[in-house]
């Protein structure tokens, strides 16, 4: 009998290489690290240097500077008008753009991603050149002013008071509670509101019991947003009153940059109430955004 003889190939097992598979894991890391130095040069070490200097009195280690705050009503006169120009504005601001994105959900395509686009540029238009542009529209002799006082609609308008600063706070808040809220008013589904009209719910009763629910995590974050937005606000008060109305972030940089009273520990104080504050903001907001995914699955 004839015997056939099969070759027999050696299976062999080679062992991983961990020094690779530990690199090819952390590579994106690797690749991360020049923007994680950056990010801790000039944001955690200022914020270091911020908080430490905070409790520095007269070289020696105290809380006088926080006690000065809280016994300052001028300082605290500060936070107060911060937050109601903050408060106030984005109040105003998210109904405006509210109303404004509801209508842009109707347009033709193209000019929907118009009006995004020019709503996008106006967002970034802040600062100085905003200031610039108020006052040459609604100041003393500001055209618009004197347009309204020709006609007897107005008798005088203060552009660089409270409802002045207001009106310059409202302007720069839509545009972003416009880009911010449109992705979630897109989300809405036109079926929705046919099927709760097939069922017999009126207009206000969808928006009532259906579309408001949905969209209140998104407003509220974008309402919270808008306050941290405001909150941090400077150039654009400084440009417009020269330091004249008082708000925190005018009050900081004087102490650091006036020409009388430079006081940097107690400007390092403030900013470190108002960096709690913009935390304590940017948590409920982190919170909210939570929610509104678990929502959706």
């Amino acid at each position: 009998m004839n015997t056939v003889s099969v070759p027999v190939t050696q299976v062999t097992t080679t062992k991983p290489n961990h020094k690779r598979l530990a690199l090819t894991k952390f590579k994106p890391a690797l690749i991360l690290l020049p923007f994680a130095l950056l990010f801790f040069m000039f944001q955690i070490a200022p914020m270091l240097w911020v908080l430490v200097n905070s409790f520095i009195y007269e070289e020696a280690f105290s809380f006088e500077n926080y006690l000065e705050i809280f016994d300052s009503a001028f300082i605290l006169q500060g936070f107060t008008n911060s937050l109601w120009l903050s408060i106030t504005s984005s109040l105003v601001g998210i109904i405006i753009a509210a109303f404004f994105v509801s209508s842009l959900r109707r347009f033709d395509s193209w000019l929907r991603d118009w009006i995004i686009s020019f709503t996008n540029m106006t967002a970034n238009f802040s600062g100085v050149p905003l200031a610039f542009a108020f006052i040459i529209i609604l100041g003393f002799n500001g055209a618009l002013t004197l347009l309204l006082k020709k006609y007897g609609i107005i008798d005088d308008f203060n552009l660089y008071g409270q409802w002045g600063l207001l009106a310059l706070y409202i302007y720069f808040q839509v545009p972003l509670a416009v880009l911010l809220l449109y992705p979630a008013f897109d989300a809405l589904s036109d079926d929705w509101q046919a099927a709760s009209a097939l069922l017999g719910a009126k207009t206000w009763q969808f928006w009532r019991y259906i579309a408001l629910p949905v969209l209140s995590p998104a407003l509220l974050g974008t309402f919270i947003i808008l306050i941290a937005n405001a909150m941090g606000a400077y150039a654009s008060v400084y440009a417009l009153t020269t330091g004249n109305y008082n708000v925190i972030t005018v009050r900081i940089a004087s102490l650091v940059s006036g020409d009388i009273f430079l006081e940097p520990n107690l400007a390092a104080a403030i900013s470190v109430l108002l960096i709690l504050l913009l935390a304590f903001i940017t948590i409920i907001n982190q919170m909210l955004i939570g929610r509104s995914y678990h929502a959706k699955r």
